[in-house]
């Protein structure tokens, strides 16, 4: 969690001043697919954050107990992995955009 949200709140600092170094305006259809994209990657990354931590104190307390994982456990390990394909998806295709820069 440390290095993703200083990632998250780094980004946008370091790309608004990339954009004032270059000239490059929010009107640019790149720029704003983007941050649309960035959007859509931090609806789906905050709900993944309380997945983890309840599934991180399952493990926990199936491991105090020497029990398995609950079926609970489970169904969000699905729901986090699921997330994570658009997640991760919005930030690719962010990154595509940043190098090619399509009209």
């Amino acid at each position: 969690m440390l290095f993703t949200l200083t990632a998250v709140l780094l980004q946008p600092v370091t790309g608004g001043l990339l954009m004032m170094l270059s000239s490059t305006g929010l009107n640019e259809l790149w720029i704003s697919a983007s941050l649309g994209l960035y959007a859509v990657a931090g609806l789906f990354w905050v709900p993944v954050i309380f997945m983890q931590i309840e599934m991180r104190d399952l493990a926990r307390a199936a491991a105090a107990q020497s029990t398995p994982l609950p079926p609970r456990y489970f169904a969000l390990f699905r729901r986090w992995f699921l997330f994570g394909i658009p997640g991760f998806g919005s930030v690719m295709a962010i990154l595509w955009l940043m190098i090619a820069k399509p009209v």
